[in-house]
């Protein structure tokens, strides 16, 4: 296991640091949107997990206008960057490793200051993780010794005609081993099937915190009393778990949005943090489905502190500018900004708010038993286990653009991205690679096999740009191989990458959105549709790409070279 383990964080590692850096370095603008050179003085970098996201930007705006100083007279002003929780540990643990081997400086700028995570599961990941590579210096301090900035406890999303019977089970992870429909859960809910959905717990926090609190579950254990040979006995039930899954994703708040967005029957029950289901209502278009939080009996609270690593590359002054930031993330003024987003205060005596109530699917009076991390050595094991066992097996059809029009620096960047993306599959994923132009070739069908592998690495290598742009007939294609080979008790969905409007097709897009329609989510097929248009829009068409996946329960995304690699590593998350 330990061997695994350590093989784990490398594949992790490899197959995102270089995409998370890229992003990193891509990254020179503020939160109020002034370069990072304006002038105000020196930069103080805020690297914080997904759910502070909002929060750390409209901090910023406030905390910058009041022109901070320090004692020498200093200027300095804050900058935000969110990332998922996994990533910024993976990024800092990058880096870190980086200045260990000399290839960086202390003073080089991709250094965050200050480190946020969204709960203390990955905050503990992040001290092991960095003990192991600097035994003993304790360059992370210890979680109670990092500012508690806000909280959003987990909670099950789910509509509101649903939630009074779930709020009767007794332990809804434990139920869900067996469980098929909601009426298997509550007898006076409907023979409605259960559709599930979680965040990855390799990149999100909602996503592990979900993890452990499901080997919690089935095992009769809390969180801190699992062992490794817990992890083991027990993997089969989180895997029954895992099999109501409709799909995985990077962002809880996009995955929440995406419940809204396509409805009940795309997922029924969604773990996610409290204010995912207040933004949900607060955003609720006409006619939408009304979600309310549902809280288990035990479960995380999802503290998010403010963490600034007592290291070599985090200057004096830096860190006397992060403790007037750190104050400042902690004042009443900060709090209402978090308060307003959903998120619970981390400073004692700042008022909820009127969010905060059955209006917006809330109790803002919740009871439950707080979770504590287990230690390191058990999440990585449930990490990997989920990544080899337990995770949903997928069956992902790629459909690649190689018309003309894709020449000059365009294809070698999808032909690197592709290898990054074929070199991370896992042992639960599979993919068909398909390329077109005028003409639409037959799939290669890969898996995270070296043999597997192998084949998609030659499919990249075989890559040529010339032709017209089938794109409708490709996508059609795409769909026809996909229901003739859909992968059972798996994730089938279609990836389309094209830079330009569709040219010679047979169909029309309404043809293809009709044809699409019968094996979408009202369907048994349920083959989901995600798009992204690479290069300049106008050279595509972003409305019928968006139509194409909003329509069959993806999502469309804009790339170009500097960008896809990161964009496909996130995609990839979805399955």
């Amino acid at each position: 296991m330990e061997n695994r383990l350590k093989n784990f964080v490398r594949v992790i590692s490899s197959s995102l640091v270089s995409a998370l850096l890229l992003a990193s370095c891509n990254s020179s603008i503020d939160s109020s949107g002034t370069s990072s050179n304006s002038g105000r003085g020196f930069e103080v970098k805020l690297l914080v997990g997904s759910a502070l996201h909002q929060f750390c930007d409209e901090a910023a705006v406030q905390f910058n206008q009041t022109n901070p100083q320090l004692e020498s007279g200093d200027a300095f002003y804050m900058t935000c960057e969110a990332a998922g929780s996994g990533d910024v540990v993976e990024r800092t643990i990058a880096l870190a490793q980086q200045f260990q081997q000399g290839a960086l400086t202390a003073e080089t700028p991709d250094f965050p200051t200050i480190l946020s995570v969204d709960g203390e599961i990955y905050q503990n990941q992040l001290i092991y993780r960095m003990d192991q590579l600097y035994p003993g210096q304790d360059y992370i301090p210890a979680i109670t010794d990092a500012p508690l900035l806000a909280n959003s406890p987990m909670v099950f999303m789910v509509p509101a005609d649903l939630a009074s019977g779930l709020r009767n089970v007794d332990d809804l992870f434990a139920q869900l081993v067996t469980a098929k429909t909601h009426q298997d859960l509550d007898p006076s809910s409907p023979e409605q099937p259960i559709y599930y959905v979680h965040t990855a717990p390799t990149r999100s926090n909602s996503g592990l915190q979900t993890l452990v609190s499901q080997f919690a579950s089935v095992s009769g254990k809390r969180p801190e009393e699992l062992t490794v040979a817990d992890v083991q006995q027990h993997q089969a039930k989180v895997q029954e778990i895992q099999s109501k899954i409709t799909r995985y994703g990077k962002s809880t708040s996009t995955l929440a949005k995406s419940m809204v967005e396509n409805g009940p029957f795309w997922a029924s029950i969604g773990s996610v943090y409290e204010s995912s289901v207040i933004a949900a209502n607060t955003n609720l278009p006409p006619g939408g489905t009304r979600y309310e939080a549902v809280y288990p009996k035990s479960t995380f609270t999802s503290n998010m502190r403010g963490i600034v690593p007592n290291a070599p590359w985090v200057s004096d002054q830096e860190k006397a500018a992060a403790d007037q930031i750190l104050e400042y993330l902690q004042s009443p003024p900060a709090q209402q900004i978090a308060t307003n987003l959903g998120l619970r205060p981390g400073a004692p005596g700042v008022a909820l708010g009127p969010k905060f109530s059955p209006d917006f699917g809330v109790d803002p009076q919740a009871s439950y038993d707080s979770y504590r991390p287990p230690v390191p050595e058990v999440a990585e094991a449930m990490l990997t286990t989920w990544s080899q066992v337990a995770k949903k097996s997928s069956l992902v059809v790629v459909v690649v653009d190689t018309s003309g029009s894709m020449d000059g620096n365009k294809l070698p960047a999808v032909q690197n991205t592709l290898k990054t993306y074929v070199d991370a599959l896992g042992p639960k994923d599979q993919v068909a690679l398909i390329d077109f132009d005028s003409d639409i070739r037959q799939p290669v069908l890969v898996d995270g096999t070296p043999e597997g592998k192998s084949r998609g690495l030659q499919f990249i290598a075989g890559l040529r740009a010339d032709g017209g742009t089938r794109l409708y007939d490709s996508a059609l294609a795409a769909r026809n191989w996909l229901s003739a080979n859909l992968r059972q008790n798996a994730i089938n969905a279609v990836l389309i990458l094209t830079d330009g409007e569709d040219s010679e097709s047979g169909i029309s897009l309404d043809q293809l959105e009709q044809e699409l329609s019968r094996s979408g989510f009202s369907s048994d097929q349920r083959i989901a549709f995600f798009t992204v248009g690479y290069g300049k829009e106008g050279d595509f068409n972003p409305q019928a790409l968006e139509q194409i996946a909003q329509l069959n329960g993806g999502y469309y995304r804009k790339g170009d070279p500097a960008t896809i690699a990161q964009l496909m590593a996130d995609l990839q998350v979805e399955f």
